[in-house]
This record gives C-alpha cells, structure tokens and sequence, in this order.
C-alpha cells in the first residue's frame, strides 16, 4: 500500500515538473518570437535610412527591403553585405549610426534569447519527453562583423 503512495507522489511531481517545464518552454519560445520580430524591425528600419541617406548603399538597401528573407541565415549574408558597402564609406549620417547600434542591440537581445531557449530544448529529459512540441530549434543571427560607428 505505501508503494503506491510513494508511486503516485512521484507520478505527480514528475507530471508538475514537465507541465511547469513545458510552459517555461513556451514562454522562452514566445520571447524569441518576439526578439526576432524586433530584429528584422530593427534591421528593416536600418536598410530604409540606408536606401534613402547613403547613395552608395541604396542598391543593397533596395535589395534588402524586396526581398523576403524566411530564413535568417540568408538574411544575415545579405545583411554582412550591406555593412560591407557602409564600411567602406568615410563618414554615415547619425541617423544611420544610430540605427545600427538599435541592429546591434536587436541582435543581442536575440541570440541571449535563443542561447536560453535552446539550453532548456537541448536538454536530455526535455527531449525524451519531447516538451520542444513541433518548434524548430531557434538558430543564431550573426553578422560577419559588426558596422562601428
């Protein structure tokens, strides 16, 4: 009689655990949803002050702003070559300095998001117990350098 007791204690708190841990995921996997909306704000934002204040950049602003980036790791290549036609140039307006410092921001705030989403995903017993449901694992936006202003 005692090991049932013992049984059902432990079958509850191993099903709080993973309804808890569950929702935990979930709202990491929100948070990095919403990291990623700012960051393509973000750099949306930026490619816009590009097209307009620097002519030298305007085609891969132009570029940027048409196209349909589903995939970050596409956007962050296209990206790479704008800041490589920024880097180029002498000086850039304040306003475009600015909106890169907000890019650089909007990228951190991103992958400090997908860096805790997949420690949690990663883990064995959350595998195991498939808590991830059908999410794909978020991946990082790097930039191959950084525009310093």
């Amino acid at each position: 009689m005692g090991g049932w007791i013992v049984l059902a204690v432990l079958l509850t708190l191993t099903l709080t655990w993973a309804y808890f841990t569950a929702q935990r995921l979930n709202r990491l996997h929100i948070r990095t949803d919403s990291a990623r909306q700012n960051l393509h704000a973000s750099l949306d934002r930026r490619a816009s002050l590009v097209e307009a204040l620097v002519p030298e950049a305007a085609p891969q602003a132009r570029e940027l702003l048409a196209a349909d980036y589903s995939a970050l790791d596409r956007r962050a290549l296209a990206e790479t070559t704008m800041e490589e036609a920024l880097a180029g140039l002498e000086t850039l307006p304040a306003q475009v300095v600015d909106a890169s410092a907000r890019v650089e921001l909007a990228r951190r705030f991103y992958n400090d998001a997908v860096t805790d989403t997949r420690a949690l995903r990663t883990r064995p017993a959350i595998r195991m117990l498939r808590l991830g449901g059908t999410a794909p694992l978020p991946v990082y936006f790097e930039l191959a350098r950084s525009l310093e202003g």
